[in-house]
C-alpha cells in the first residue's frame, strides 16, 4: 500500500526557489571572485619566479632588516634607471654599466603607514671616493648597493628593500592595465632625443589626458619640458609622483578587476627586486591599503655649482630633517 506523507505546506516550494535561487546566484558569484583572484596571485607568483631578478650588487650589507611589508613598516627605495635605448642615436646610448638612476623615490607602507619622497637627482652629496656628486650618479658609481649606502647616510633612516623599476617592461604593464588618467599642465618634450633622434617626442596639452604605455613612460623620464623651459628637476619628481597616484587609482578601479590576471603577470618583470613573490605581494597590499599620501618633495633647495660636476641642487639639514620627519610619520 502506497504511504501517503505529510503534504506541504501551500507555498513552501515556491518559497524555497525564490529563497534559493539568490543565494545561489550569490554564491556562485562569490566563488567566481574568488576564483578570478586566485588565477591572479598564481599568475603573479608564476611571473615573479620566471622573471626574478636580483638587482647587481651585494645588498644584503647594505639593507636594514624588517618584517613583512603588509604588516609591519618598510623604507623601500625605487629606482629607475635612465640608460638610453641602443637603438637611439642620443649620446650615451651605447655605454654600458648600470647607469645613472633616472628617479629616485622612497616609500613608506606597511602596519598602517602611508608616506613617499621623492629625490631630486641633481641633489649634490658626498659620495665616498668621488667628492660631491649629483645623487643619481651613486647608482654609476656602484649600482643600487651604493645608491642605498649613500642615501642612508644623506637622510640618516634605514632602507629595508629596493625596487628599480625596468623602463623596458614599463609600457607593457600601463597598457595591461588599459592605460591610466593623467591630469597636469602642458608637456612637450623630447626622449631619447625625440623622433629625429630615434626617440620619442611627447605632446600633451594641459587638462586631463589617458595614456598608454609610451606616453606614461616618455612623462616619467621628461627632463625639459619645451612647454615650461624654467621648470626644473622638483616638477620632474611631482610629474613622477602623479603617475604613481594615477596608477593606484586605475589598480583600485572596478574596471581593472577584468585586466587582474593580465596585470598580475605583466608586473614582475617590469621591477627589479631584492623582494620575493610573496613579500612583492605584501608590499602591493599594503600600498593599497595605505591611502594616497601627498606629494612630497625637496620645496627649497639652493642652487649649486661643482667644479667638474655641474650645475645641482643643495638641500639644506634643516629641510632634510623636516622632510625625514614627515617621512617616518607618514
Amino acid at each position: 500500500r502506497r504511504r501517503v506523507g505529510r503534504a506541504p505546506k501551500p507555498g513552501a516550494p515556491l518559497g524555497w526557489r525564490r529563497w534559493a535561487t539568490p543565494k545561489r546566484a550569490a554564491l556562485a558569484l562569490l566563488a567566481l571572485v574568488f576564483g578570478w583572484l586566485l588565477l591572479s596571485l598564481v599568475l603573479f607568483l608564476l611571473s615573479s619566479a620566471l622573471n626574478r631578478t636580483s638587482p647587481p650588487g651585494d645588498l644584503s650589507a647594505s639593507l636594514d632588516s624588517a618584517g613583512y611589508p603588509l604588516t609591519s613598516a618598510n623604507n623601500i627605495l625605487v629606482l629607475g634607471s635612465d640608460r638610453r635605448q641602443k637603438n637611439s642615436k642620443e649620446p650615451g646610448a651605447e655605454t654600458s654599466g648600470p647607469g645613472r638612476s633616472d628617479s629616485i623615490m622612497l616609500i613608506r607602507t606597511g602596519a598602517g603607514h602611508a608616506a613617499r619622497l621623492s629625490i631630486p637627482r641633481d641633489t649634490i652629496v658626498e659620495i665616498p671616493g668621488h667628492g660631491l656628486q649629483k645623487i643619481n650618479a651613486a647608482h654609476a658609481f656602484g649600482g643600487p648597493a651604493e645608491s642605498v649606502r649613500v642615501i642612508k647616510r644623506w637622510l640618516g633612516i634605514p632602507i629595508n628593500h629596493v625596487v628599480e623599476v625596468n623602463f623596458e617592461n614599463f609600457p607593457q604593464l600601463i597598457d595591461a592595465m588599459g592605460g591610466i588618467d593623467y591630469s597636469g599642465g602642458c608637456v612637450v618634450s623630447r626622449i631619447d632625443g625625440g623622433f629625429s633622434q630615434g626617440g620619442y617626442t611627447l605632446r600633451l596639452r594641459a587638462g586631463t589626458h589617458h595614456l598608454d604605455g609610451k606616453q606614461a613612460l616618455a612623462l616619467a623620464r621628461t627632463r625639459e619640458n619645451l612647454c615650461a623651459p624654467n621648470q626644473n628637476d622638483l616638477q620632474r619628481e611631482e610629474h613622477q609622483q602623479a603617475l604613481f597616484n594615477a596608477m593606484k587609482s586605475r589598480l583600485l578601479s572596478p574596471s581593472s578587476f577584468l585586466r587582474l590576471p593580465w596585470i598580475a603577470w605583466d608586473a614582475p618583470p617590469t621591477i627589479i627586486s631584492d623582494m620575493s613573490g610573496p613579500t612583492l605581494i605584501g608590499m602591493f597590499a599594503a600600498l593599497a591599503a595605505g591611502g594616497t599620501p601627498p606629494t612630497r618633495v625637496f620645496k627649497h633647495p639652493q642652487a649649486e655649482v661643482v667644479p667638474g660636476v655641474g650645475d645641482g641642487l643643495n638641500v639644506s639639514a634643516a629641510e632634510r630633517h623636516a622632510a625625514v620627519t614627515q617621512f617616518l610619520s607618514g
